[in-house]
């Protein structure tokens, strides 16, 4: 089950997502539903339709199942997201 703790290690497409913080002033309070990621963006559905927003210099309050909310540094999901998925959970035992 997808927590605070293990958000890394798992899929981000259809959780809740704010844009905290941005490099590009425009996009901070983009809000709505994360419908894809790429190696260096997150698309995300708003209100808007869809919007493609960088990772890197980025942070992201998203909201988990469950209610929980947690805010993650976008440099650290700089990377495709299957092999950030397999590369926490490769490391999960050390």
């Amino acid at each position: 089950m997808i927590s605070s703790q293990n958000v890394l290690r798992h899929e981000l497409i259809g959780l809740d997502v704010l844009v905290v913080s941005a490099s590009n002033p425009t996009q901070v309070g983009i809000s709505g539903r994360i419908i894809d990621e790429t190696r260096n963006t997150l698309v995300i559905l708003g209100v808007g339709g869809q919007l493609r927003v960088p990772k890197r210099f980025s942070i992201f309050r998203l909201t988990l199942p469950g209610g929980v909310r947690v805010e993650i540094d976008g440099s650290v999901l700089v990377m495709p997201p299957e092999r950030r998925i397999n590369m926490y959970w490769k490391n999960r035992g050390k």
